[in-house]
C-alpha cells in the first residue's frame, strides 16, 4: 500500500535504518548504481552526477524530496494495472536508506564497503556499438522561433541483411534536440524520394511522400530508454536500407550545432521474433479553449496474431491521463497500462513483464485526456483551441505499441488485410 507523504516520512524517521549509521559507500551507492547512474553522470540526460560521493553529497536533501514524492526515478504506470519489466519505482527500503542518509548529515563512510563501480560504455547506454550511422553534417539551431521537422538520409551500405538486437539514439547537443525518431527506409520505397544525402529536408507535409514510409528503429527523447530487445528477437534493417533521422529542434535562446547519430548493435543469427511498433493515434480532434478535462480516443486492429512487447503514450504539454485496452475477437476486454499522469517531460517506455499474445482481429484502444485550463501550468495557451501538430505548443494522441511476429510474415500482414493488399498490386 502506498503511503500517504506524511506517513511515509513518519515511517522512515521511525525506523531502524536512522540511527546515523547509514552511509554513502555502504548504503546509498548501492541504490545509486542500480536506479540513478546510468542517467546521473558526466555525458547522460540528467542536470548532474551521482557517481561519487562528492557528487553526491550537494544533492542530499533534494534526492530525499525526489525519492519520497516520488518524482524520481519517473515512472508513471499505476501499480495496479499491469506489470512491467522496467519497473523504475523504489523500494520502500531504498527511499528509507535515501532518507535517512539525507536526515543524519549524509556521511561518507569507510570507501573499503563501496561496491565495485558501475561500468558504462561512454557515450552509451546500449554498451559499444558494432555500428552507427551520423548525420551527414551539422545543423545549425537558431536561437529563436519556431523550427521545422528536419530530416535527414543515411545510407546504411548493408550488403546482406542485418537484425538488430539493441539499437540507441544518441543527440549532439541536448539542448537543442526535442527528439529523435530513426527510422528504417527498405530499398525501393518512395517515402522522401526527393531526400538527399547530407542535405536537411523539409516535406511539404509529413506522410505524403508516398508509400508506407519508413519504420521505426528507436527514438530519443527524454526519459525514453534505448531499444533493448530479449534474446531471440530483433528488428530488421534490409541490405540497402537507408536510416532517415527525424529531428525536432527547440530553440533556446542560445544558437547552435547538433550532430546526432544512432548505434546499433546486431544478434549472431536469425531471430525467432521479428519485432515491429505500431501505433493508435488519432489527428481529427479540436480541443476547446479552458476545457480541464478533453477526451480523445483511438483504435487499431491487427490482421494477424502477434504478441505484445511494450507500450509508449506520446501527448505534448496539454497530455494529462493515458490508457490502453484490448478488446479480443471473443468480446473481452482488458485494461494493459494506465497513466494517471502524465508527464510530457518524461517520454517512457513501459515494458511488459509478461508479453501478451493477441489474435487476429484484436483492437488495442487508447484513451487521453488534454488539461487545456488555466490550471494546467505547462499550458502554451489555455484560450487557444488546440488541434493536431507537430510542435509542442500544439497537440499529439498516439498510442505507440510494440509487437513481435513471425519473421516469415510481413508487417503489412499485421496493418492490412491480404484481400487488400492482394487488390492494391494488381
Amino acid at each position: 500500500m502506498r503511503l500517504p507523504f506524511i506517513g511515509l516520512l513518519f515511517a522512515v524517521t521511525a525506523s531502524g535504518a536512522t540511527t546515523g549509521q547509514v552511509t554513502f559507500y555502504k548504503d546509498v551507492l548501492p541504490v545509486l548504481q542500480k536506479n540513478c547512474q546510468n542517467c546521473h553522470r558526466a555525458g547522460e540526460a540528467a542536470p548532474f552526477s551521482l557517481i561519487t560521493y562528492k557528487d553526491a553529497r550537494p544533492w542530499a536533501a533534494a534526492m530525499k524530496e525526489a525519492v519520497v514524492s516520488r518524482r524520481m526515478p519517473p515512472w508513471y504506470a499505476d501499480p495496479h494495472v499491469g506489470k512491467f519489466s522496467n519497473d523504475r519505482s523504489l523500494s520502500k527500503a531504498d527511499i528509507e536508506t535515501l532518507v535517512a542518509w539525507a536526515e543524519h548529515g549524509a556521511q561518507e563512510g569507510d570507501a573499503a564497503d563501496a561496491p565495485k563501480p558501475a561500468e558504462f560504455t561512454d557515450g552509451w547506454s546500449i554498451g559499444k556499438p558494432d555500428y552507427v550511422v551520423e548525420m551527414p553534417a551539422s545543423f545549425d539551431v537558431p536561437a529563436s522561433g519556431t523550427i521545422d521537422y528536419q530530416y535527414f538520409v543515411v545510407p546504411t551500405n548493408f550488403k546482406e541483411d542485418r537484425y538488430v538486437r539493441f539499437a540507441e539514439a544518441r543527440p549532439g547537443d541536448r539542448t537543442l534536440v526535442h527528439h529523435i525518431i530513426a527510422f528504417i527506409r527498405e530499398p525501393g520505397s518512395p517515402w522522401m524520394k526527393d531526400i538527399k544525402p547530407g542535405v536537411a529536408f523539409v516535406p511539404k507535409k509529413d506522410g505524403e511522400e508516398g508509400g508506407f514510409g519508413g519504420e521505426f528503429l528507436v527514438a530519443y527523447a527524454p526519459g525514453l530508454p534505448p531499444e533493448t530487445l530479449k534474446p531471440g528477437q530483433a528488428k530488421l534493417v534490409k541490405a540497402g536500407s537507408d536510416i532517415i533521422l527525424q529531428m525536432h529542434y527547440t530553440a533556446n535562446g542560445h544558437a547552435g550545432h547538433d550532430r546526432s547519430r544512432v548505434g546499433f548493435i546486431f544478434t549472431n543469427e536469425p531471430p525467432k521474433e521479428r519485432v515491429f511498433m505500431l501505433a493508435a493515434d488519432n489527428e481529427k480532434f479540436a480541443i476547446p479553449p479552458g476545457n480541464p478535462n478533453y477526451e480523445v480516443t483511438s483504435k487499431f486492429q491487427l490482421q494477424e496474431d502477434s504478441t505484445l512487447q511494450a507500450f509508449l503514450p506520446h501527448m505534448h504539454f496539454r497530455g494529462k491521463d493515458f490508457e490502453y485496452r484490448v478488446t479480443y475477437p471473443g468480446g473481452r476486454t482488458e485494461t494493459l497500462l494506465r497513466v494517471p499522469h502524465y508527464d510530457f517531460n518524461w517520454q517512457l517506455q513501459y515494458y511488459l513483464a509478461e508479453p501478451k499474445f493477441l489474435p487476429k482481429g484484436s483492437v488495442i484502444a487508447c484513451t487521453a485526456h488534454f488539461d487545456n485550463s488555466a490550471n494546467n501550468k505547462y499550458n502554451p495557451d489555455p484560450g487557444k483551441e488546440v488541434h493536431f501538430g507537430e510542435q509542442t505548443w500544439e497537440e499529439m494522441m498516439i498510442g505507440f505499441f510494440e509487437v513481435s511476429f513471425d519473421p516469415a510474415k510481413s508487417p503489412m500482414d499485421l496493418i492490412v488485410p491480404k484481400d487488400k493488399q492482394k487488390r492494391a498490386t494488381e
